[in-house]
């Protein structure tokens, strides 16, 4: 007889859990139900931004062919799930119906994080997380006109390109003293936004948003900084960083970690032996990863395990990353900001040829910390398996004359 997992989340981990377990469940022991609350089945969420650059939902779709015509498999779109029974063990689904479980994996991922701003709520703004977020983008982008992104990250410059695809006019606000704080140093920042301006961005770096004001239609036509000043906006983007939804938890009896998310051990399991928590919903020893990587690591975990398998600790995950914004490389590894006690920053600038690359090393000068490369990350896959080990070849290359 089957016994029935509960997928609450059809994003690209909880997806990938589901492709995971069926290859290793080949017998057919696990019927499979996912509540997905998107009206889309699983789509690259990392790729979300070229859906305004001409690739359709369908070119986004993650399900192989043949996926939905699995017998064992039953997925419910628009569907989610409103409250979760530890003791009964059942989920009541936000259409009212109650369904029995064996086990169940929240995978539920984050939500955008709007900051509280007065206007915040205004018609014309909108998150940047879904294909519903884009839709709704492109509906009201006027070309020739000022959009406003609030938000500096990687996902933040993303929507500022999705609005200049559009035809608009784009300003990017960052609380932070520069572009991708997380990602690149002060000087990497620099050398980024001096590319993104010649791309036609306008930043606005190290001021608050105060408020979002309103013209005589009701929708919004302004952000007011903190500053004084006023930028003029048909559109506000809010692209500030996500927040884990973990709202499952409380009602359950769940544990959730101090900075949000769903608490689970290496394992991915919450205190109860029939529920697990991946992607970026859980809090693994209390700290969310909001990366696609962990999130598949987390689900093949958590899928070896329904088997009876033993599965793979969590660890640490690996935060590096490697992208192209607005046809500019970036790339951030290891201990990017040298945060390591007694560590060394070697740095080179090159104005002309527009890049900078930082490699940090420990207080020896012989072990590769962490780096930043922008303009130019060609480097970067021989860097990174370097970590914790001697510095290789392009690392002299690129430092050749650094200070």
């Amino acid at each position: 007889m089957n016994r029935t997992l509960i997928v609450a989340g059809h994003g690209m981990a909880g997806h990938r859990l589901v492709e995971e377990l069926r290859s290793l469940d080949p017998a057919g022991r696990w019927r499979i139900v996912i509540l997905a609350e998107e009206p889309h089945p699983a789509y690259d969420r990392v790729a979300l931004s070229s859906y305004l650059d001409g690739r359709s939902a369908s070119d986004l779709a993650l399900a192989a062919p043949g996926f939905l015509d699995d017998p064992l498999l039953e997925l419910r779109l628009s569907t989610g799930v409103d409250r979760v029974d530890r003791a009964a063990r059942t989920v009541t689904t936000t259409t009212g119906e109650v369904i029995g479980y064996d086990a169940l994996v929240l995978a539920t991922g984050s939500r955008p994080f709007i900051p509280p701003v007065p206007g915040h709520d205004l018609p014309g703004c909108y998150g940047y997380r879904s294909l519903g977020d884009l839709d709704a983008i492109r509906e009201a982008a006027v070309p020739g006109r000022p959009g406003v992104v609030i938000g500096g990250g990687l996902l933040g410059l993303e929507a500022a390109n999705a609005l200049r695809l559009l035809g608009m006019e784009p300003h990017v606000v960052e609380l932070a003293p520069r572009l991708m704080p997380l990602q690149v140093d002060p000087d990497g920042g620099e050398m980024l936004a001096r590319h993104v301006r010649d791309k036609g961005l306008r930043i606005h770096c190290g001021v608050a948003t105060a408020s979002i004001q309103a013209g005589p239609d009701g929708r919004a036509n302004g952000v007011a900084l903190a500053d004084g000043s006023t930028l003029e906006a048909d559109i506000v983007v809010f692209s500030a960083g996500v927040r884990p939804r973990d709202e499952l938890a409380g009602p359950a009896g769940l544990a959730t970690g101090e900075r949000g998310g769903i608490l689970v051990d290496e394992y991915c399991r919450t205190q109860d032996e029939h529920v697990w928590a991946i992607g970026e919903c859980a809090a693994v020893a209390g700290r969310c990863y909001g990366l696609a990587a962990p999130g598949y690591r987390m689900a093949a975990s958590v899928a070896r395990q329904l088997m009876g398998q033993e599965g793979e600790p969590f660890g640490e995950a690996d935060m590096s990353t490697r992208l192209k914004l607005l046809g500019v490389e970036v790339a951030s590894f290891g201990d990017a900001h040298g945060s390591t006690a007694g560590s060394l920053e070697l740095s080179r600038r090159d104005g002309a040829a527009g890049t900078y690359a930082k490699l940090v090393l420990d207080g020896d000068g012989r072990t590769l910390l962490g780096g930043v490369l922008v303009g130019d990350a060609a480097a970067y896959g021989e860097l990174r398996p370097f970590l914790g080990r001697g510095v290789p070849a392009a690392g002299h290359r690129l430092l050749a004359g650094a200070h």
